[in-house]
């Protein structure tokens, strides 16, 4: 019955801690693809064919069912792989969809079509692989009209917080936020549009203003995976044991999650 959870490296952790407190009776198992890490800078075809690697390496540990944590992932590979990849018997879902239905105040799962919202201006923060994919424009498309988003490829950010550097996180975060207020000066509610951003959340309030309501992704993805679950709860697989399954060194990987999420985590080899 495990649920795999995919990311390109460690933000996906910070999607795995709030799903496991909403639905700690489900085994997971995370897989970070972290010798390729990041996504972010590879084009659309690389992400996929890494994706797709990574998915079918869950699906072997008994997932039918795989969240792509990466935001990357879920805007460059997750339709191409939905319309002539996923076998029938399997689901992969992404990110933005639930993220999308909080900011536009919709309830889980409501496909009426699209409506003006309260929200008018939106800023998006991305790697510069989910910018150039304009994935979340067009999911937005489908559930709201007129709101405009402005999206900031926030490039150097991941690694910065992938290598531990949260001083110069914090400075680069300040920076794309006032470059996106130079486009957009008065945003009513800011995107944090990848798995990694949620860890610098204060700094993102605190630079863009508090009167700006930011939306982040772990308790919303967490939400919606457990009203899945409960209106398909055959797409648990037969995995029955939780598991941290890295592409990359998995001492070097352990040492980094463990800080991550102040506790314990053990990787090992994919």
């Amino acid at each position: 019955m495990a649920v795999g959870i995919f990311d390109s490296g460690l933000g996906g952790l910070t999607v795995l801690d709030a799903v496991q407190k909403r639905l700690p009776d489900v085994p997971f198992v995370y897989y970070g693809d972290n010798a390729h890490a990041p996504y972010g800078v590879r084009d659309a075809d690389d992400v996929y064919n890494l994706t797709t690697k990574a998915v079918e390496r869950l699906w072997e540990e008994g997932c039918d069912l795989v969240i792509l944590a990466c935001n990357t992932a879920s805007a460059a590979a997750l339709r191409r792989m939905q319309e002539n990849w996923i076998p029938t018997d399997k689901r992969v879902l992404g990110v933005f969809v639930p993220l999308i239905e909080a900011l536009t105040e919709r309830q889980w799962g409501d496909n009426s079509p699209p409506r003006e919202v309260t929200t008018k201006h939106v800023a998006l923060f991305a790697t510069p692989a989910t910018v150039s994919s304009r994935a979340f424009q067009r999911e937005l498309s489908y559930r709201a009209i007129g709101v405009d988003v402005e999206a900031q490829s926030c490039g150097g950010v991941v690694d910065a917080i992938e290598d531990g550097d949260l001083i110069l996180a914090e400075a680069l975060v300040k920076s794309h936020v006032d470059a996106l207020k130079r486009k957009m000066p008065h945003p009513d509610a800011a995107i944090l549009g990848c798995t990694h951003y949620p860890l610098m959340a204060q700094e993102f309030q605190t630079a863009l203003g508090e009167d700006v309501k930011v939306f982040s992704q772990a308790n919303l993805v967490a939400e919606s995976l457990a009203d899945y679950l409960d209106r398909r709860p055959a797409m648990l697989g037969t995995g029955t044991e939780s598991a941290f399954l890295t592409s990359g060194d998995p001492d070097a990987v352990s040492a980094r999650a463990t800080q991550f999420l102040r506790r314990k985590i053990a990787f090992t080899a994919a």
